[in-house]
Parts: C-alpha cells; sequence; structure tokens
C-alpha cells in the first residue's frame, strides 16, 4: 500500500513545484520592466505580461508555463503510470494557481491548461485549442475561449476514450472557472476587455 502510494506522493510534490515557478514574475524582472504584479490585472500570467508590451517575453511566458505542466504531465508518466502522470499535472496546475512563493495567489491556469491537454492526448489538445480560437475569433474574448473550452474539454476526452483523463479535465475546468470568477461576472454584464482593444 505504502509503496503503490508512494510514487502518487513523489508525483504530487515534483507536479506542484514545477508548476509553481512564476515564470511571467521572473521574465519580467529579469528583462528589467519591474513586477508584474503591479501591472493591469496584476495576474502573472503570460495574458497580463502582454500589458508590459513586450510580445516576445508574452509569448515566452506563455510556453513556459504550459511547458511546465506538460513536462510535470509527461516525466510522471515515464517514470510511474497514468495515474501519476494525472496527479503530477493536476498539482503542477495547483502549483501555477497557488504557488507558495507567492502567498499563494499565481495565475489563472488557462496555459498550464493546454499544456496538460497536450501531453495527456495531443489530439485532445488540438480540439481545444481550435476550440479556443474559434470562441475567442467569433466573441473577441480571450476568457470567454478559455471557459468553454474547460467545459468542453472533459467531453473531447470521453469521445476519444480516454475516461480517466476526462476526470482529470474536469478537476482542471472547475478550478478555471473558480479562477475565472470576475471574468464571468464582467462577461455577464457585458464590460470584459475584448481582444485588440485599448486599455
Amino acid at each position: 500500500m505504502a509503496e503503490g502510494l508512494l510514487p502518487l506522493l513523489a508525483a504530487a510534490l515534483f507536479g506542484y513545484l514545477l508548476g509553481s515557478i512564476p515564470f511571467g514574475l521572473v521574465l519580467t524582472n529579469l528583462a528589467g520592466l519591474g513586477d508584474v504584479r503591479k501591472i493591469g490585472s496584476g495576474n502573472i500570467g503570460a495574458t497580463n505580461v502582454l500589458r508590459t508590451g513586450n510580445k516576445p517575453l508574452a509569448l515566452a511566458t506563455l510556453l513556459l508555463d504550459g511547458g511546465k505542466a506538460a513536462i510535470a504531465f509527461l516525466i510522471a508518466k515515464v517514470l510511474f503510470n497514468l495515474d501519476a502522470a494525472a496527479i503530477a499535472g493536476a498539482s503542477a496546475f495547483l502549483g501555477h494557481l497557488f504557488p507558495v512563493w507567492l502567498g499563494f495567489k499565481g495565475g489563472k491556469g488557462v496555459a498550464a491548461f493546454f499544456g496538460i491537454l497536450f501531453a495527456a492526448y495531443w489530439p485532445v489538445g488540438l480540439m481545444a485549442a481550435g476550440t479556443w480560437l474559434m470562441t475567442a475569433a467569433a466573441s473577441r474574448m480571450s476568457s470567454l475561449g478559455a471557459l468553454v473550452t474547460a467545459v468542453l474539454a472533459p467531453s473531447y476526452f470521453f469521445l476519444s476514450g480516454q475516461p480517466r483523463l476526462a476526470y482529470l479535465a474536469t478537476f482542471l475546468a472547475v478550478l478555471i472557472f473558480i479562477r475565472h470568477r470576475e471574468n464571468i461576472q464582467r462577461i455577464l454584464a457585458g464590460t470584459e476587455s475584448k481582444i485588440g482593444a485599448k486599455s
């Protein structure tokens, strides 16, 4: 029992520590742009890093935030099994949302979410990316694209014959909705910021 539990605990710890690396904050500081938490929404994710005006830095943040969650999932899968990989991915996601180094105030998890989807089953990752692109293009709201994708991702896994991964996607989707509470309120009020709109 203990031997079976140990890989899961190791995967959870590894995933959380990797996921809690605040790349947005680290990169903006290294670039001399100051604390990204004092800019725009105060978020450490790629969208807020973009508000510094540095597009390459925002792209790097996006890739690193997605990559850390994907790496956590893949390493745990190689070393242990799919269950450990799911726990590592979920823990990396939690680490990004609630990093211990920043007083448990992290990002909203969209990049990490996509990183896990692609690592878990790349066809679902592509379907999710397509969903985000179509929704965001139609609504001009990045947040709505993320929310719609989060709702549909579990069904993509079920339809692909990956029910265990569907449960993981459902867990992540719930957290995405929790972290996007303010965005949801603004969407309903018609005040959510639009892609390309000047702030």
